[in-house]
């Protein structure tokens, strides 16, 4: 396939705009289902409910399962020596060294598994870009620290700082003097700003996408091959695990085909957990739990948020898409199908830390909060581009591996929308309509009894909250950590107003062709003793 872009809106066609359409369409048409079941048919309207109701239970049961299997791995991973490891797979034998050394890795070195490396570990480079709109200094140094921190040698990392021009001379300078400052410690460093273009949308992927371009062009006039070269990219807040960059380099150097694969850390929100509030907490955390979850699953596994790809895969691919503000998300479309299907993304059982939403207010926090999750939600747009370019385009994709993901795609955005709407109220919908029915008025009872034992899951979720938590800051009193256990009363009520209102909002500007153009900068403050107001930022 030699066209992966997105098409301009006017270049849409019917059948594009009708799987635009769909995901909005699924979702109003299950809401309403039941409203149309409660009128026709009590008994229906009870089993579609009580179906839906026991598919929650088994989701939620297998999330418990794979969030506490997920943590474990993680923690596993954190504690490896990496670095060490990397220096036995670069020899093909064990050092002298006494350490955990797991199995796969012991196979690894193993004469016949080391000859089947593609690139020694000392062969590669990594490339980290930045990118960053408006933060604060505030923000973005602790993430170039944090890579300073990392048990990796920084003679093999080139940082990058990709800035907006539309940031004002602030940034620029900000950027250029961390790039002074910061510069000896890295193999090569660069502030790269990045002007308004025509055709792109306000947002990261046209940032991180000039920023590649000029890297691509540095490493043709150093002779530096890209298959030796691995780029992540970071927001501004975004902190890598210390052992992120050994983790990653090991995990490409065995891959079996880097050209093909991308990277994906897990995505924990814990950065400012302790300053944020109650309800945006709940959300954080569970995202964070979702992350753990899904590195656990690597048939679902997409490019989301921070993620590392090869500089020759990206060269393919033409880095990310400058048409959408999901670009995290659909940069896995796009590799799909460059690829004609022979692509995966490979989890990286470590974490990359990253901010909670926290404005310079609790209004406007609560505003910022429902501004990232339309964004997030706006990743619906990927079914119709996913279809059009499976079914309508020539390509060599596997037709079932095609159909599996679509559906995959089609139904987990529906499900954001209205899960959380058909599991806390769909089972008080029938009684409005048959309030002196047995059936009806008994399926509240039943509904309730079935969340109860659900919610045997959240204490898993609770658990993993204090157990993920960073150390409490000196500024808040013990009775801050009660808190973090108080707040899931609030679960129910930010479910719905942000996951499933998000989702619909996202849907329904994409099903009437109001598309969202501009990657909206969620606001966020810093808190330090004395409460400071930080800049916004990129999330």
């Amino acid at each position: 396939m030699t066209d992966i872009e997105i098409p301009q809106p006017r270049e849409r066609t019917l059948h594009y705009r009708i799987f635009e359409i769909l995901p909005w369409a699924l979702s109003v048409s299950m809401l309403l289902l039941l409203v149309v079941l409660s009128l026709v048919n009590v008994t229906l309207a009870a089993a579609f409910v009580l179906i839906y109701i026991f598919i929650y239970l088994t989701r939620a049961i297998a999330v418990a399962v794979r969030s506490l299997h997920g943590y474990a791995v993680m923690r596993r991973n954190q504690k490896l020596d990496w670095y060490r490891l990397l220096q036995e797979l670069e020899t093909g034998k064990p050092s002298d060294v006494p350490m955990v050394r797991p199995a796969w890795h012991r196979n690894q070195i193993a004469p016949v598994e080391g000859d089947n490396l593609h690139l020694k570990p000392s062969q590669l480079l990594h490339a980290i870009i930045i990118a960053t709109y408006n933060e604060s200094r505030e923000v973005l140094e602790p993430t170039i620290q944090s890579i300073l921190a990392s048990s990796y040698p920084m003679k093999q990392v080139m940082l990058i700082i990709a800035y907006e021009e539309r940031g004002g001379s602030r940034v620029e300078e900000q950027a250029k003097e961390l790039v002074a400052l910061y510069k000896d410690n890295f193999s090569y460093a660069v502030a790269i700003r990045h002007p308004k273009m025509s055709g792109e949308v306000l947002g990261k992927g046209g940032n991180i996408t000039y920023a590649g371009r000029i890297l691509q062009d540095y490493l043709q006039e150093q002779n530096i091959d890209p298959l030796h070269v691995i780029v992540t990219t970071l927001d501004a807040d975004n902190r890598p695990d210390r052992q992120y960059l050994a983790c990653l380099s090991y995990a490409y150097a065995v891959c079996p085909d880097p050209v093909r694969a991308a990277f994906q850390p897990v995505s924990m929100y814990t950065n400012n957990i302790w300053d944020a509030p109650a309800p945006m907490r709940v959300l954080a955390t569970g995202n964070s739990i979702y992350n753990i979850v899904l590195s656990m699953r690597p048939h679902a596994m997409r490019n989301f948020s921070s993620h590392a790809q090869g500089m020759a895969s990206l060269i393919e691919t033409d880095f990310w898409s400058v048409r959408t503000i999901v670009e995290d998300g659909h940069q896995f479309w796009r590799s799909y199908f460059r690829f004609d299907g022979d692509y995966m993304v490979y989890p990286l059982h470590v974490p990359i830390y990253q901010d909670a939403v926290l404005a310079d207010s609790y209004r406007k926090t609560l505003k910022a909060q429902f501004i990232q999750l339309r964004r997030w939600t706006y990743g619906a747009s990927d079914v119709a581009y996913v279809v059009d370019k499976g079914f309508f385009h020539k390509n060599h994709v596997p037709r079932f591996d095609l159909i599996a993901k679509v559906a995959r795609l089609t139904e987990g955005h529906v499900t954001w929308a209205v899960a959380p709407i058909l599991t806390l109220v769909g089972g008080f919908i029938p009684v409005l309509f048959y309030p002196h029915n047995f059936t009806a008025n008994l399926l509240p009872t039943i509904v309730s009894r079935i969340q109860t034992f659900a919610l045997l899951g959240g204490l898993v979720t609770i658990f993993l909250c204090l157990k993920t938590l960073p150390p409490k800051p000196e500024r808040y009193r013990r009775h801050r950590t009660l808190f973090m256990i108080i707040q899931w009363v609030y679960l129910p009520v930010v479910t719905i107003v942000y996951n499933s209102f998000a989702a619909i909002y996202s849907q329904t500007r994409l099903a009437f062709g109001r598309y969202i153009d501009t990657f909206d900068v969620t606001d966020k403050a810093v808190v330090s003793t004395r409460r400071q107001k930080g800049a916004a930022k990129n999330v």
